[in-house]
């Protein structure tokens, strides 16, 4: 059971950030982490509280910068002195890890369940959502960038992470997320029904 008092402050103290970050890290999306990490923490019976914690804070260093936005979340965590009426120290060192933990790109597993858990729920794959955010993340970084060159990043982005072989990592092997990776998978292999979905995204996105 999650304490009153530690949701009453993350609901307030801390979600609100999301709501200065871009689209594909907005309210929306860590409200999503949030549930998928609570889902995952009672089928491997962990602290339910920990995991929720994590989750709040995963991306919460995108105030910095998002290269390196995986360890400062975990710094953000980390000092945050609220947080030890509900925590140990050991607790936080391992929710701090577990944050670092949670980026696709990073080259080591996780060093916890918790990070895991963060770690999957935070690749909530949904091939529609997956591809909108990813046509986003273009827009953000280069908005006056011409059409051809966004369909590049965007093709170039979803083969480095998503495609057979690309370095997004599935630590759950049963979770929702595998079967939608295959869906995924099958469109960015579908040249000319990856390119339609680009054009029909990109317009939308462009005229929001």
């Amino acid at each position: 059971m999650i304490p009153a008092t530690l949701t009453h402050y993350i609901e307030t103290e801390i979600i609100p950030r999301y709501e200065h970050f871009d689209k594909a890290h907005s309210l929306s999306h860590v409200r999503t982490v949030i549930e998928e990490s609570l889902a995952l923490a009672k089928e491997y019976d962990v602290n339910e509280s920990m995991a929720y914690t994590i989750a709040a804070y995963h991306d919460t260093g995108l105030c910095r910068d998002r290269a390196t936005h995986h360890l400062v979340s975990g710094e953000i965590l980390k000092q945050d002195t609220t947080l030890r009426q509900w925590f140990n120290e050991e607790e936080i060192e391992t929710m701090r890890e577990a944050v670092e933990d949670h980026r696709a790109s990073t080259d080591h597993e996780p060093r916890s369940i918790y990070g895991r858990i963060v770690a999957e729920a935070d690749r909530v794959i949904d091939p529609t959502i997956t591809l909108r955010r990813t046509v986003q993340y273009g827009l953000k970084q280069q908005p006056e960038a011409d059409k051809e060159w966004h369909y590049q990043r965007f093709h170039q982005h979803l083969m480095d992470k998503y495609a057979p072989g690309g370095y997004l990592k599935l630590w759950f092997p049963n979770s929702k997320n595998a079967e939608r990776l295959k869906e995924l998978q099958a469109i960015i292999l579908n040249e000319n029904l990856l390119k339609e979905i680009f054009n029909k995204l990109f317009s939308e996105e462009k005229n929001n």
